[in-house]
């Protein structure tokens, strides 16, 4: 079976990981859009399994969780009228978790914005917590729940409640600007977290680097993802790449290295190195048949 080079297998890889369209990359390495497209289903299920494996028994001292908005084939209110939409077509919220201190993603869940997908988000959050940890979270009701029937009372837990003045004008100039935050409330719901450090703003920085380094989210594009599989490979490869194989720059190490889950700085190559162990091995050659 034909095999691109590691270099170049490489290089796709990282151009998926600091936000180049699909075509961009095919275009850039010379090599066709599905072999793009294979390379990141395969990377994203390696990157999945990286994650399921190392990012356990994390200790950590505060966690910090959002949501971030994105959408797969159509918005929300276009799905119904869209033709031939897809399972998992309409709005898509991804989960994280970010250790406030060493900046690892210690977990993320791509799903709806629902009470179900709070609770799969939280529980996985728990089982690879090593401590109790100080939560802090948006005002979200669906966290309150969650976090309560996963936790019970073992944890600090404090949300971060923002209110909005009226949204802007339609006019061009203000379109797409953001409501102005009026005022900011702290709800403290179990334990007795320290009011210091009540606070989403690491994770909300993350989640700039998130739209500004996957092409999926950039907005008033046409890249964003067409398949719900593909969006959840493209966040696996993102998050592994960023808590193993990019220096943070405040830290001057990975999140992984911070937070003491690894020692060494990972590669590319690594994840590479993932997919080919996890890839099924070559099937014995048929017969030669002759044509008639």
């Amino acid at each position: 079976m034909n095999k691109l080079p590691l270099a170049k297998r490489t290089q796709i890889l990282a151009m998926l990981c600091e936000g180049s369209s699909m075509r961009s990359i095919s275009r850039v390495t010379d090599v066709s859009i599905n072999t793009v497209s294979k390379l990141l289903i395969d990377a994203g299920e390696a990157c999945l399994h990286i994650h399921d494996e190392y990012v356990r028994g994390v200790t950590a001292s505060r966690v910090q969780c959002d949501e971030i908005w994105s959408f797969c084939y159509a918005k929300q209110k276009n799905v119904k009228g869209a033709k031939a939409a897809p399972d998992g077509a309409g709005d898509v919220w991804t989960w994280t978790a970010l250790d406030s201190d060493t900046k690892l993603m210690v977990s993320y869940f791509v799903g709806d914005r629902t009470l179900e997908s709070a609770q799969i988000f939280i529980e996985d959050l728990y089982r690879r917590l090593a401590n109790r940890v100080q939560l802090s979270t948006d005002g979200h009701g669906a966290y309150v729940q969650a976090v309560e029937g996963t936790f019970g009372g073992d944890v600090d837990y404090a949300q971060i409640v923002k209110v909005y003045g009226s949204l802007p004008s339609t006019s061009p100039d203000v379109r797409y600007s953001p409501a102005e935050c009026i005022a900011i409330r702290t709800n403290v719901v179990e334990g007795a977290p320290d009011p210091k450090h009540v606070s989403t703003s690491h994770v909300e920085r993350m989640n700039l680097s998130i739209r500004m380094q996957n092409r999926r989210f950039t907005r008033l594009t046409n890249a964003f993802s067409k398949k719900l599989d593909n969006h959840i490979h493209a966040l696996a490869l993102y998050f592994a790449f960023y808590n193993f194989c990019r220096i943070h720059k405040s830290l001057k190490v990975t999140p992984a290295m911070a937070a003491g889950i690894t020692d060494r700085l990972w590669k590319l190559e690594d994840i590479v190195a993932q997919i080919d162990e996890m890839a099924p091995a070559p099937k014995a050659r048929g017969p030669y048949k002759k044509r008639v």
